[in-house]
């Protein structure tokens, strides 16, 4: 089997051929153009590698793959409008660039163009295609629409984090590998240990960039270390000290974080200081740690060769140790 980077460079191509085949009318100015500027492919890649694993053709596959890669930038170009950002993978964003109103309907354009690729998948597999897709679509509205909700609310559980990262996160890259090894061939019990494998590490995945917030190394992490502490971002981490902390470390937290006006430097300095007393890292490795493992038994418990499951160990290792 491929390594990732080649799966990737494949749907590279593929975009920019959807792109040429694109229209030109103004509806379509802002689908190209967010779909241009970058991104790892990685969902999509990984759909295609899910193809291969089991013996299928990822040239079938590319369609499908394709589409996972429209949906994922549709919800991003609707995700940016929600969260007035100004600024998409180091690019302005579609809003800022031609408008809310446009932004919306070629988000909304996009979505239809998901489902029309997502269709052009084997006809034998495509009932159980779509189910998966549509289960998907709707469960990373629903984390999407919970991460809103966290905004408002200052009694977010760990469990109901860990529950909005599945759905927002997560069920992308599960949902693309178990679509990936359907049209591969796979058994539903091996289709949905991928979907259980591909759930797991994306909950790993995202704890683990919670920590690179904190602690990571800024040029390596690519972005301000320490953002999500200065924008009080319902974290693993944040919501950790918060259920850790008592007596004076607990009022200094829920001070610092009803502050409205500080210093950038200095809160994030200073939440980190209160979560390195209560040891914060520490515990949500260890559950960073129990998604990782989970994830690799899941994998172990494929009925397939070692030989052909060793991509994704590979894989599976480089996300959970990644810097940035």
């Amino acid at each position: 089997m491929r390594e990732i980077t080649d799966y990737q460079r494949q749907i590279a191509q593929a975009v920019e051929q959807f792109i040429a085949n694109n229209k030109e009318e103004s509806l379509y100015a802002p689908v190209n153009y967010i779909l241009s500027i970058g991104g790892k492919r990685t969902r999509p890649a990984l759909l295609l590698m899910a193809t291969d694993l089991f013996d299928g053709d990822s040239n079938e596959a590319i369609n499908c793959a394709l589409a996972v890669e429209v949906f994922h930038n549709f919800t991003l170009l609707h995700d940016d409008i929600m969260d007035h950002a100004p600024l998409r993978r180091g690019n302005v964003t579609v809003h800022e660039r031609w408008g809310i109103n446009e932004a919306i309907l070629s988000g909304d354009v996009m979505m239809v163009q998901a489902v029309q690729l997502m269709m052009q998948c084997p006809d034998g597999v495509l009932r159980d295609v779509l189910e998966v897709f549509n289960v998907t679509a709707v469960e990373v509205c629903e984390g999407q629409q919970m991460d809103m909700d966290f905004e408002k609310r200052s009694d977010v559980s760990i469990a109901e984090y860990i529950k909005m990262i599945e759905l927002k996160t997560s069920a992308l890259l599960a949902g693309a590998m178990k679509i990936g090894a359907l049209i591969g061939g796979a058994t539903k019990v091996d289709a949905e240990l991928i979907y259980e494998f591909g759930r797991n590490l994306g909950i790993s995945f995202q704890i683990k960039d919670d920590i690179l917030d904190v602690y990571g190394d800024q040029e390596k992490f690519g972005k301000q270390v320490g953002g999500d502490i200065i924008e009080n971002k319902k974290t693993y981490l944040m919501l950790n000290a918060l259920a850790l902390a008592e007596g004076n470390i607990k009022e200094s937290l829920v001070e610092w974080i009803s502050k409205e006006k500080f210093e950038a430097a200095t809160k994030v300095s200073a939440v980190k200081e209160i979560y390195n007393t209560l040891e914060v890292r520490e515990h949500t490795e260890a559950v960073m740690n129990k998604y990782y493992e989970s994830a690799i038994s899941n994998l172990r418990a494929m009925s397939l060769s070692e030989e052909k499951k060793a991509p994704l160990f590979t894989l599976a290792r480089q996300l959970f140790e990644r810097e940035d």
